[in-house]
């Protein structure tokens, strides 16, 4: 059997929070670290039927990175649901929430500058 690893490093600050965070996998192509400004990891724990995540995301991730990162997240989650239930109903639900969230968030933002 193949295995494949995933490395996730993360450089904390003093306070412990996350000044970089790099990472580096077996099957990419990529000769260097990818760097990253946030991460959303899940996993299914089989036992107690719930969702184990870490969220994490340095100091320097700028609020609109973080909108536009949430939107696209939110898009592959519903790519992702679709490919896996072939629920294509609530796979557009999901897109479609992930299309106001962004816009709303372009409101605020305009708002914001007045």
């Amino acid at each position: 059997m193949k295995e494949s690893e995933i490395n996730i490093k993360v450089q904390l600050d003093d306070e412990k929070i996350p000044q970089q965070i790099t990472w580096t996998a077996t099957e990419s192509t990529a000769e260097a670290p990818q760097i990253a400004k946030a991460m959303f990891i899940a996993f299914w724990d089989v036992l107690d039927k719930s969702a184990l995540r870490i969220d994490l995301w340095t100091k320097d991730m700028m609020v609109d990175e973080m909108a536009d990162f949430y939107f696209q997240v939110f898009t592959s989650m519903a790519d992702t649901f679709q490919r896996a239930t072939k629920y294509n109903s609530l796979s557009n639900d999901i897109k479609s929430f992930a299309k106001e969230f962004h816009a709303k968030f372009i409101e605020i933002e305009k708002e914001k500058k007045m």
